[in-house]
């Protein structure tokens, strides 16, 4: 793997558990740091299988796939993964969910701290200061069940923002949002790759809010990466 490369995927081949078809294959792909890439195509492309691989959530039948360097087979991806964070598109909570928008996005922030650490300052800060980036300042003392699904897709966003990810993978991030929604997001997530130096990985079949932000485009059909721009 070159030493550069946030992720590397080398041949690989992937598919679900009592499939004889693979959902991706001979994939082929390096991502280095700082950048926002965007990955498109119809809907069974394989957009959430390549994003799943790349975390080592699915791991290779065929080839190999490395994050940060450590083969996704390997006890230490785990590890790896901490230093990443992902929206998936099941994001939505019930009605019935009485966490406050404050707290689920403290939750975000729980693996880095110990079981019985109180909220700092710093913390509070932190969270103030994405809700601000994501315009959800005046939703934080209240339950996100009772929130729109474009409210809640923007609370889970902030909380993947707040760890400070290395790498933010966001799967659909636009499912829910109006257009005016969709244009924040993407300024968003340019500013997180020019701000905090992170990589961002997004998964959209509609590309028109983000595609002027990109600095790679993977497009994708029938498991396959079609084109690299």
């Amino acid at each position: 793997m070159k030493p550069f490369q946030i992720i590397s995927l080398n041949g690989v081949d992937v598919a679900y558990s009592g499939s004889d078809r693979p959902a991706i294959q001979d994939i082929n792909l390096d991502i280095p740091s700082r950048k926002l890439v965007l990955i498109t195509g119809p809907n069974g492309a394989g957009k959430t299988t390549l994003v799943e691989t790349c975390l080592g959530l699915l791991k290779p039948l065929k080839g190999e796939a490395y994050l940060f360097g450590v083969n996704t087979k390997s006890r230490r991806i785990r590890d790896a993964r901490r230093r990443c964070s992902y929206v998936p598109q099941d994001f939505m909570k019930p009605p019935f969910e009485a966490y406050t928008v404050k707290r689920v996005i403290q939750l975000g922030l729980a693996p880095f701290k110990s079981v019985f650490e109180s909220p700092s300052s710093h913390e509070d800060k932190l969270i103030e200061e994405v809700a601000r980036l994501l315009e959800i300042e005046d939703l934080l003392d209240k339950p996100i069940g009772a929130l729109s699904g474009g409210q809640q897709q923007r609370v889970v966003i902030a909380r993947a923002i707040a760890r400070k990810p290395r790498v933010l993978f966001l799967d659909e991030p636009f499912s829910s949002l109006d257009k005016e929604g969709r244009e924040l997001i993407s300024r968003v997530a340019e500013e997180y790759v020019e701000r905090e130096g992170g990589t961002v990985i997004m998964v959209s079949h509609d590309i028109n809010p983000i595609i002027g932000y990109a600095d790679v485009v993977v497009k994708m059909d029938d498991g396959r990466i079609v084109d690299k721009l």
